[in-house]
C-alpha cells in the first residue's frame, strides 16, 4: 500500500475546535480584520468572499453574508443582490487568474443538504478543469490541491482589486 503524506493537515488536527458559541469559522472571519489569516480575499458592504480551508480543488471560495444567518429569506434584497455580484466577480477573478473550464456554484441549506456550516449560508464556487477528476479522491481519499492557499489569496485579492463591480445599474466595459 502506498502512502500519501498530507502534513498540512495536521494544523487542522491539532488546532483548537472554536466553541459554538462563537459561532463558526465564516463569522468569525467576518468579524476579524486579520484577512490573510482567514484567506479572505474580498469585503464588500454587505458580504465577504474567503478561500476555503480544505479545498475540493484549487481556488475553492466562499462568498457569504456578514449576517450569520441559515435562510436566504433572512437577507435583504441589498444582501442578496451583493452576495450574487460578488459570486460574480470572484468568478470573474478565478477566471482570469486560474483560467478553469467551468465552475461548480452552490449553496447548501440544511444538514441534509450537505451544509457543512448550518447557520451561516455560503455560497462555494469551484474552479473545475477538464479531466480534474482523478484516483485520488476515489481510491485514495485525498486530494490533490497544487497551489499553496496563501498564493492563491494573493492572486485573487490582487485580481479582485483590479476591477470592481460597477454601481447597481450601470453597465459593465
Amino acid at each position: 500500500m502506498e502512502i500519501l503524506h498530507a502534513p498540512w493537515r495536521i494544523e487542522y488536527i491539532l488546532a483548537p475546535k472554536p466553541k459554538a458559541s462563537h459561532g463558526s469559522f465564516l463569522s468569525e472571519a467576518a468579524r476579524s480584520s486579520d484577512d490573510e489569516a482567514h484567506y479572505v480575499i474580498a469585503r464588500e458592504k454587505t458580504c465577504f468572499a474567503l478561500l476555503n480551508r480544505y479545498p475540493y480543488n484549487g481556488g475553492h471560495l466562499m462568498v457569504a453574508p456578514y449576517k450569520e444567518t441559515a435562510d436566504l429569506n433572512d437577507l435583504t434584497e441589498e444582501e442578496l443582490r451583493d452576495l450574487m455580484l460578488l459570486t460574480r466577480r470572484c468568478v470573474n477573478a478565478l477566471q482570469r487568474t486560474m483560467s478553469p473550464d467551468g465552475f461548480n456554484i452552490g449553496v447548501n441549506l440544511g444538514r441534509p443538504a450537505g451544509a457543512g456550516v448550518e447557520n451561516h449560508l455560503h455560497i462555494h464556487v469551484v474552479p473545475r478543469w477538464n479531466g480534474d477528476t482523478n484516483f485520488m479522491p476515489v481510491i485514495a481519499d485525498t486530494r490533490v490541491v497544487p497551489e499553496a492557499l496563501e498564493e492563491v489569496a494573493a492572486r485573487l485579492r490582487a485580481a479582485l482589486a483590479e476591477e470592481r463591480e460597477p454601481p447597481h445599474g450601470q453597465s459593465e466595459k
